[in-house]
C-alpha cells in the first residue's frame, strides 16, 4: 500500500465547495471520479480542509492510499489529463504510513482579494469582490493587528459553526493594496466556518466608519456574531498554502 500527499489548485466557481454532495457538484467528487478512472480502484481522499461553494484555491493538499505499482509521475499526469481545466494537480508526493491531510496540518493561508472599483470588470465576477467604496488599506491593516495572536473568535464564525472550541490563533494578518485591489493575506493554526470572510466583512465595515477602529478586540471579548461586520461573498477568497512542516512559525511567506 503507497500513501500519496497530492496538491492540487481549483477555480472554484462551478463547484460547491471542496467536501462531496448529495445534490450539489463538488470537487472532491470530481477528483475521486477522475482517480477511479485512472486506477480503477474507487477511492476516497481526504482533503486538508471544507471551503464553501465559490471559494478558489491556489494550494489544496488531499491525501490517499493506493494499493497500485502506479508512481507520482502517472498520477499528476494521469489526472491532469482526466480532471477538467478548472482543477489541477501541481505536485504528488509518496507519504509516510498514515499521513492524513487534514489531521497532520497545522496550519494554513488564506488571501482574500476585493477589486476596488466603481467600474466592474466582468473577467473579475467570479474571481474577486468588488466593492466601490473606497479603501484605506493602511487603516485597516492596522485594525487587523487586533486578530492577530490567541483569541476566542466565536464573533467571528457563522451561527451555522458547530465547534465548540472557537479558540484559534492567528499568525498574522496583512492587507495591502495592489492597483484596484486590496488584498487581504491571513494565517493561523486553523480557522472556522466562514471566519476569514467575517474578518474581512469587519475590517470593511471599519474602513466605512460602521465599526470603530479600535472596537475589534471588545468585539471579539463579545463573543457575539452579530456585533461583527457582515460576510463577505466567497469569490474573493483564496486557499493560499497549507502548512504541515513542525517549523513554521506563520510568516514563511515572507
Amino acid at each position: 500500500m503507497k500513501y500519496f500527499k497530492v496538491t492540487i489548485a481549483y477555480d472554484g466557481t462551478a463547484y460547491h465547495g471542496w467536501q462531496r454532495q448529495q445534490n450539489s457538484l463538488a470537487v472532491q467528487e470530481v477528483f475521486e471520479d477522475a482517480l477511479e478512472d485512472l486506477t480503477g480502484q474507487k477511492i476516497v481522499v481526504q482533503g486538508c480542509s471544507r471551503t464553501d461553494a465559490g471559494v478558489h484555491a491556489r494550494e489544496y493538499v488531499l491525501s490517499f492510499a493506493l494499493d497500485s505499482t502506479i508512481n507520482c509521475r502517472g498520477i499528476q499526469f494521469g489526472m491532469n489529463s482526466r480532471l477538467p481545466d478548472d482543477i489541477a494537480v501541481l505536485k504528488c508526493e509518496e507519504a509516510d504510513s498514515g499521513f492524513h491531510a487534514r489531521y497532520h496540518c497545522i496550519g494554513k493561508e488564506y488571501e482574500y482579494i476585493v477589486h476596488n472599483s466603481q467600474v466592474k470588470n466582468p473577467f473579475y465576477k467570479n474571481t474577486a469582490f468588488r466593492s466601490w467604496y473606497p479603501i484605506d488599506a493602511a487603516k485597516i491593516n492596522k485594525a487587523a493587528q487586533a486578530f492577530v495572536g490567541t483569541h476566542d473568535f466565536k464573533a467571528m464564525c457563522s451561527s451555522a459553526c458547530t465547534k465548540e472550541n472557537t479558540v484559534r490563533t492567528i499568525h498574522h494578518f496583512n492587507v495591502r493594496r495592489d492597483g484596484d485591489f486590496v488584498i487581504f493575506n491571513v494565517s493561523g493554526n486553523g480557522f472556522l466556518y466562514n471566519m476569514v470572510r467575517i474578518m474581512v466583512g469587519t475590517l470593511l465595515f471599519v474602513n466605512e466608519g460602521k465599526i470603530g477602529e479600535n472596537a475589534i478586540p471588545d468585539i471579539l471579548k463579545s463573543l457575539d456574531r452579530t456585533k461583527a461586520g457582515k460576510t463577505v461573498p466567497p469569490q474573493g477568497l483564496y486557499l493560499n498554502k497549507v502548512f504541515y512542516n513542525e517549523g513554521y512559525d506563520g510568516f514563511e511567506q515572507e
